[in-house]
């Protein structure tokens, strides 16, 4: 079983992949980071009792920022706050990334500088750690002031109020709480507020897409390795020197990945056997891949930054610093998603490109016309390029940045916002678009393989023949490919 130990500081990618690859997985609170908890939480206390002014603690919120609450009214400012703003729509965030969500609010109060209680830190703990997971609308948040909208659809679960999912069952989370004999709390002074404040569903969402871009795109070598063998391709494009003299290391790597997989090969070519030079969506690859990859290692910089960052509003550094500030904003996470967008894009956009080549007659050599098994009678693979090309179009529509978007709110006094979670959720769909995409362009290689002669094809990617050969069948007969389409997209997102 995986312990995540939080304290605020030390998140990465790697640990919440393996937190979430273990259903039984749990978080702990280290004793340094409780102390951090009750320092802070000292500091509110004392504002409250002095009856100070502080935003979000003794006043309003946004354009009522001037607008003083008396002591006796702190901690109902909170709960009309997380009711006010629980107005998200649409359709609920996929389970891990609510369950992300509460791990990352959890980890950024651990730093210290949010004034909660530690009744709310154990509080999100034992949601985590029992898998009562918020029911989160995706849609409704500006990505600045925090992702307020779904952040306080999350929050108010914590009060008994609003829907869990709990044993893959949406229900009224006063239901599952009482079925299992836990209390909600009582929100404290700033406690809503530091719950709403920050970027975690665009970040929870951004690490997901990362997890799932990364794999997609180290599938997408071997996935155009067995088209380059179908399609008899020129290995001298990927020479070492090639790419050395240009320098970048990722597409150094691409090229490398390459000839790895395609070593061994008797399908493959070199210049002058049976052409000088091959498409750009072969002899490439390395320059657009390698491209590609260079946006996941800024996009894992940049969640990696955010997931330990202080985000809420205003922070608490000692009993004399009490700093109103804008960490809440997305923009560098809304940039981030929207450079994995493009990245992720151009794989599809790329893969597309090797699909027309395998079915088009005046591309693929001697394989038959769109691999049909009865040229004419028989359509064959030739639709499978439409399907193809109709996920490309609507990337290039999701991969609008939506960071340069923003709409004033709050009367104008939050005038700038990063759309960093529209951002965030572009990307997802991205990824699935494309991820069907190189779906496509593997049915459609086993079939140009089969026919050249898998006894041919090198031995790293007979084994992924053998492998995905199970899920999908040769096109022997125009039949609706779609479920086999489908298990093989399914195929590649689960095989992490």
């Amino acid at each position: 079983m995986t312990v995540l130990q939080l304290d605020g500081e030390n998140l990465n990618i790697e640990s919440l992949k393996d937190f979430l690859g273990n259903t039984e997985s749990t978080v702990e609170i280290t004793e340094e980071a409780y102390q951090k908890v009750d320092d802070s939480r000292k500091v509110v206390d004392k504002i409250i009792d002095q009856e100070k002014t502080i935003y979000g603690i003794t006043t309003g919120f946004g354009l009522f920022c001037d607008v003083l609450i008396s002591k006796e009214k702190v901690k109902d400012l909170q709960v009309n706050l997380i009711r006010s703003h629980a107005c998200g729509v649409g359709k609920p965030f996929d389970e891990p990334v609510a369950l992300l969500m509460m791990v990352l609010r959890l980890n950024t109060m651990l730093k210290g500088h949010s004034g909660v209680t530690r009744d709310l830190v154990d509080q999100l703990q034992l949601f985590i750690n029992k898998r009562i997971i918020p029911v989160v609308p995706e849609q409704g948040s500006l990505g600045a002031s925090g992702d307020l909208a779904p952040l306080s659809h999350m929050a108010l679960t914590l009060i008994g109020e609003g829907e869990v999912f709990y044993l893959g069952e949406r229900q009224p989370t006063h239901n599952v709480l009482e079925s299992l004999g836990i209390e909600s709390i009582t929100l404290q002074a700033k406690e809503g507020l530091a719950l709403i404040n920050g970027t975690q569903p665009m970040t929870a969402q951004g690490v997901i897409n990362y997890i799932e871009a990364e794999k997609m795109m180290q599938d997408s070598f071997w996935i155009a390795s067995l088209t380059h063998q179908g399609l008899n391709g020129i290995t001298d494009a990927y020479n070492h020197q090639i790419h050395e003299s240009r320098g970048y290391p990722e597409q150094i790597y691409a090229a490398q990945q390459m000839l790895d997989y395609l070593e061994g090969s008797e399908l493959t070519t070199r210049q002058g056997d049976l052409r000088v030079q091959d498409g750009y969506s072969l002899r490439c690859i390395p320059q657009v891949h390698g491209a590609s990859l260079q946006t996941l290692k800024y996009v894992k910089e940049k969640l990696e930054i955010e997931m330990n960052a202080a985000n809420d509003n205003p922070l608490i550094f000692s009993e004399d610093e009490v700093f109103s500030g804008g960490n809440f904003h997305g923009q560098p996470i809304a940039i981030a998603m929207d450079l994995l967008k493009i990245g992720v894009a151009e794989i599809a956009n790329i893969s597309e490109r090797r699909i027309e080549r395998l079915v088009n007659p005046a591309l693929n050599g001697d394989l038959p016309a769109f691999l049909s098994p009865e040229e004419g009678l028989q359509s064959g693979a030739m639709i499978l390029q439409y399907a193809a090309a109709s996920l490309v179009s609507e990337n290039k529509t999701l991969a609008h940045p939506a960071s340069v978007d923003s709409i004033p709110s709050s009367a104008n006094q939050e005038d700038h916002v990063s759309m960093g979670t529209i951002g965030s959720r572009h990307a997802r769909d991205i990824i699935n678009n494309t991820r069907n995409v190189l779906a496509t362009e593997l049915f459609i290689a086993l079939t140009a393989v089969e026919i050249k002669g898998i006894d041919k094809l090198s031995p790293k990617t007979f084994e992924k023949f053998k492998e995905y050969r199970l899920i999908a069948d040769f096109i022997d007969q125009d039949r609706n490919f779609s479920y086999e389409i489908n298990d093989l997209s399914t195929a590649l997102r689960e095989m992490l």
